[in-house]
């Protein structure tokens, strides 16, 4: 069923998010869920935190971690999961920069809260403007033949 609903996604270009609580990210196979996000076309995660590690291996795919602010999570701002999700702020992205997130619901109802980047370092925002480390490396590569 996800992943239809995700082919069903990608066939409208509509971008996905994830949202989640704390510790995002925690249990094995780490790896492989950063790489099963991407290819289910998610490209930012909201979540309370992130496992340290989960979190570095989703800038590695290209995927945007975002933190609510403290004390707020999707409960406390009465997000549903239903709604349309603007994120403005990526184009400019840099480390820990806050961004500003427009949840819209069906009945156009819109909920603003911010979020803050989880790209720690400079190294992370260029794979995440590169699309993730495989596709930053790539383009060096060519850059310099």
């Amino acid at each position: 069923f996800v992943h239809d609903a995700a082919l069903e996604y990608m066939s409208e270009s509509r971008p996905l998010i994830v949202m989640g609580g704390r510790e995002y990210g925690t249990g094995s196979s780490r790896d492989w869920a950063a790489k099963g996000t991407i290819l289910l076309g998610i490209k930012a995660v909201i979540a309370q935190s992130f496992e340290r590690i989960h979190r570095s291996n989703l800038v590695g795919m290209g995927v945007l971690p975002l933190v609510f602010k403290e004390n707020e999570n999707f409960g406390t701002l009465g997000l549903t999961g239903s709604e349309t999700f603007y994120i403005s702020g990526i184009r400019d992205i840099s480390p820990r920069k806050v961004l500003q997130v427009t949840a819209v619901a069906e009945d156009g109802k819109k909920i603003c809260f911010e979020v803050i980047a989880r790209l720690d370092t400079n190294v992370d925002v260029e794979y995440f403007e590169n699309g993730g480390i495989l596709q930053c490396v790539l383009r060096k590569i060519l850059q310099n033949n």
